[in-house]
């Protein structure tokens, strides 16, 4: 199997259960505890679940690529990849760090992740899920989709520590192949608006990251990062603000409601229903005419800006949105 063309896309973005994870643990009045280190993994690679997923997966990708392995203990290739995700691991030095999920012992997180088929295995930088693999994979190929995984890191603006005893035994002057990665004084230049945009968000100043987007917009219209960080952003502020038990009775009660639909829409897309998300919008295209059409079709293209052009759920719906406009 070939690695999966890699994008700096977010497949989903997990401000949303982010948030979510948050409301559960004030709710319990208690934090959640660490991710256990896996035996012989030196911390490198731990085991997680749905309590501690919102720590030591999405907030520590703010700082470290965190690479998620999902198994299950029947899975033959499983056994198969684990080891060797495990061996990059340990020889990367805290590059990254290996998360694995056991699918069977935590269903709500494997349906958040969207897994149809195991082995799985995902990049998480910066509170976003990027491109990943199915199957298990010769190690070559891995070790080559994990520099791709870096080198979308250092152009987000992350700054990665060399792996452990990269120094040793280098001549004075020479440099590691970490060390030629690592976006110093040299190599092209981050944009300010990235940074500024995460630590916005790392404060959960919404709006600041908002502004920080459209501000490398309003220089480079193009940029596909700033792009799809400000659809992700203005999704999040607007979910943020809806009652969505409401919504959804909203939703059934006025079918007709462009409004109304779209807030389930973007609720959906959130939480990763994404089918069903554009679903409803073309459903409602579909219902409407002159300005509510308009308004749902508008609605609709905004959400396609949360993926990749060339994501195969997007090609599906623009195909019948076309077949319905046209």
């Amino acid at each position: 199997m070939q690695p999966r063309d890699f994008s700096l896309y977010g497949a989903v973005d997990l401000g949303a259960r982010q948030a979510a994870a948050q409301r559960r643990q004030q709710a319990a009045q208690s934090p959640s505890q660490p991710g256990a280190p896996v035996p012989g993994g030196n911390g490198l690679v731990i085991d997680v679940t749905e309590e501690t997923f919102n720590t030591d997966v999405v907030e520590r990708s703010r700082t470290t690529p965190v690479i998620m392995d999902l198994w299950a203990e029947w899975c033959g290739p499983c056994k198969q990849l684990s080891p060797v995700l495990e061996k990059l691991a340990a020889e990367a030095g805290g590059q990254w760090i290996l998360a694995k999920v056991d699918v069977d012992a935590n269903p709500q997180l494997s349906a958040a992740l969207q897994v149809q088929s195991i082995p799985m295995v995902v990049a998480v930088i910066g509170g976003q899920l990027v491109d990943g693999f199915l199957g298990a994979m010769p190690e070559g190929q891995v070790r080559q989709w994990i520099g791709q995984v870096l080198a979308a890191a250092e152009k987000m603006g992350m700054q990665l520590s060399a792996p452990a005893g990269a120094a040793e035994d280098v001549p004075d002057g020479a440099q590691t192949d970490a060390d030629a990665r690592l976006p110093m004084d040299a190599g092209p230049e981050i944009p300010v608006a990235y940074a500024d945009a995460r630590a916005a968000m790392e404060r959960g100043d919404l709006d600041g990251a908002a502004q920080a987007f459209e501000q490398e917009l309003a220089v480079n219209p193009a940029d596909p990062v700033a792009k799809t960080g400000l659809a992700q952003v203005n999704l999040i502020r607007r979910v943020s603000s809806y009652d969505q038990a409401k919504a959804r009775r909203d939703a059934a009660e006025h079918p007709a409601d462009v409004e109304a639909q779209a807030r389930v829409a973007d609720i959906d897309m959130a939480t990763g229903r994404i089918e069903e998300a554009f679903n409803r919008l073309l459903g409602v295209v579909r219902r409407t005419s002159g300005e509510e059409r308009d308004q749902a079709r508008v609605h609709l293209v905004g959400l396609f800006e949360l993926l990749p052009p060339n994501d195969q759920q997007v090609k599906k719906a623009r195909s019948a949105l076309s077949s319905l406009l046209f």
